[in-house]
């Protein structure tokens, strides 16, 4: 592979890293480049998985030194969300997502429009919500997003934030260090899924994941330094772009210009 190759690999996954740090669905950028360059669309579902694996090592030693991440909460939320994430990595070896990423647009659409009509839950968080053991509810919820995470990744930071803002009562930057420690915690048994399956490309993912490590590093410090109100304005810009990049828009507004 020519050598600038490499480095628009590394540049996707910088930008990349940053919004899967501070939103989610910047594997909606790493897996249309590693499908471009070659790889079949479920050998760069797995190969993705090794660029996040890093991010999340990266982001969440941030979050943890900079004091705005709960390891206790963290662990007792990824418990559900491991083993969702088993079984939607098992499904999506053998899986077309097609259906699915319709489905997940429509509820990106709904989402965008949560965010705005109550702005202060996701800044301020909800008082007196916060526990750390998982009630019943949240452990279906996070169950089922783990289930999508393992599945296909793209968009799940956006759903994690969701969960625990509304079902846990954290703010943006206390979910985002949560949600990274998520992902941590999950994404090792998704890729193992993966690996077993020989749908992992070893030095495509090494590669990306020089790219997201530096962009998570980067998104973790501004998390906390520019607040909740920055990180939602990040969120509704990835959510509105993920739907439009689920739905085909982009591919469509392309083709009038043909």
């Amino acid at each position: 592979m020519p050598f600038y190759l490499y480095l628009l690999v590394i540049g996707v996954g910088i930008i990349a890293g940053f919004i899967n740090t501070l939103a989610g669905s910047g594997s909606l950028l790493t897996l249309p480049i590693l499908i471009f360059l070659g790889l079949p669309a479920n050998i760069a579902n797995g190969t993705n998985r090794i660029a996040i694996l890093f991010q999340s090592i990266v982001s969440v030693t941030s979050f943890k030194q900079q004091k705005v991440l709960d390891i206790k909460q963290g662990v007792w939320l990824s418990i559900p969300a491991v083993a969702g994430a088993i079984v939607g990595a098992d499904v999506a070896v053998n899986f077309n997502e097609d259906l699915m990423q319709k489905f997940i647009a429509g509820l990106l659409i709904f989402m965008f429009f949560v965010i705005l009509y109550k702005p202060d839950r996701w800044i301020k968080g909800k008082a007196g919500l916060v526990q750390t053991k998982p009630s019943l509810i949240q452990i279906f919820v996070f169950f089922g997003i783990g289930f999508y995470g393992g599945f296909i990744q793209a968009g799940v930071g956006i759903f994690l934030l969701a969960g625990l803002v509304f079902s846990v009562g954290t703010d943006l930057v206390k979910s985002n260090g949560l949600k990274n420690f998520i992902v941590l915690v999950y994404a090792p048994f998704a890729l193992a899924v993966f690996i077993i399956n020989k749908q992992v490309h070893w030095e495509m993912g090494l590669i990306l994941a020089i790219g997201n490590m530096i962009g998570a590093y980067i998104a973790s410090k501004v998390a906390v330094s520019w607040g909740p109100k920055f990180i939602r304005i990040i969120l509704l810009s990835a959510i509105m772009l993920s739907a439009a990049k689920l739905l085909g828009l982009f591919s469509f507004i392309a083709s009038i210009f043909k």
